[in-house]
């Protein structure tokens, strides 16, 4: 392993692939692509070059102890009341959990694979627990395990999953099974599940959307014919539902693979179709996604 120019990112390769991870900046991806002589492709938006840069403008960063927002930033467990620390002004809902705001450590690394890890005290979450990523480089294709441990001694909810963002042509589809939308109000919270279908794939500058598909099995391709590329997501069977973000006018989309709906530690006290896990003491949730790329017939 090595270092990408930036002293604070970290360089993997396999032959094929590069990855590039800022441990300190949110643990976030900051390259994933391929090079073939003269020509790179990047399979995942490119964060800034150099220098400091904000999560959101990563390639990828993780999600966990929860994914997307919780209304108010409160919400009832075990008994007791929680209110979370604003963490995206001027919005008054928490989003992402923790991990993306946090530096993370190096807990063990090769020329293909790295771990990283980071501590929560049990502040501003119903426990204490212990974050864990690992990234894998293998034949061209990245996967990356996300975990969760509660090393408490009271009960958590728990959540996770990862926040890709993906470069976007004029020409580019997502295509994904699910079989239902959460709709949302302006605010982007959750209002009520309708109908859905990505089977036939969908055009990211013509669809704009922030919302979280339920029923995902696992599977998301996504097509880039100027480029005669395809990569294709493999999640484990934990990441069961879909947040499809594609802003009007940007350069990038995401598909984000996570374990739970939106707002899911409130809305689990009247549903059970949230995802929300709950973990005892020193139980471990963890969850693997698979980028699997294709470029004009090398795979």
């Amino acid at each position: 392993m090595s270092g990408s120019g930036d002293k604070n990112r970290l360089r993997l390769s396999d032959g094929l692939a590069e990855l590039e991870v800022a441990p300190r900046e949110g643990g976030c991806i900051t390259a994933f692509r391929w090079r073939r002589g003269a020509e790179t492709l990047d399979w995942l938006r490119p964060a800034p070059a150099s220098g400091r840069f904000a999560p959101n403008d990563s390639g990828c960063f993780p999600l966990l102890p929860y994914s997307n927002r919780i209304r108010s930033g409160r919400f009832s467990f075990g008994g007791k009341d929680y209110r979370l620390r604003p963490n995206f002004a001027p919005a008054p809902h928490t989003i992402h959990g923790h991990g993306w705001k946090l530096p993370w450590e190096v807990a063990a690394q090769n020329a293909d694979s790295l771990t990283l890890s980071y501590d929560h005290d049990g502040s501003d979450w119903p426990a204490p627990y212990r974050a864990a990523q690992r990234f894998a480089l293998h034949d061209g294709g990245l996967s990356v395990e996300i975990a969760v441990t509660n090393t408490g001694t009271q009960a958590m909810p728990a959540g996770l999953g990862l926040h890709p963002y993906f470069p976007r042509t004029p020409a580019c589809r997502l295509a994904a099974t699910v079989d239902r939308m959460w709709a949302t109000d302006a605010e982007v919270m959750p209002t009520g599940l309708v109908d859905a279908d990505l089977s036939g794939g969908l055009s990211p500058d013509a669809t704009p959307l922030d919302n979280c598909f339920t029923g995902f099995a696992g599977r998301a391709v996504i097509d880039w014919p100027e480029q005669a590329a395809t990569l294709t997501l493999e999640a484990d069977p934990a990441l069961a539902f879909l947040v499809v973000y594609t802003p009007a006018g940007a350069d990038f989309f995401c598909a984000e693979p996570v374990s739970h709906c939106t707002d899911a530690v409130n809305l689990a006290a009247a549903r059970d179709d949230t995802g929300l896990a709950v973990l005892q003491a020193g139980e471990r949730f963890a969850a693997t996604l698979r980028f699997l790329p294709r470029w004009n017939g090398l795979s």
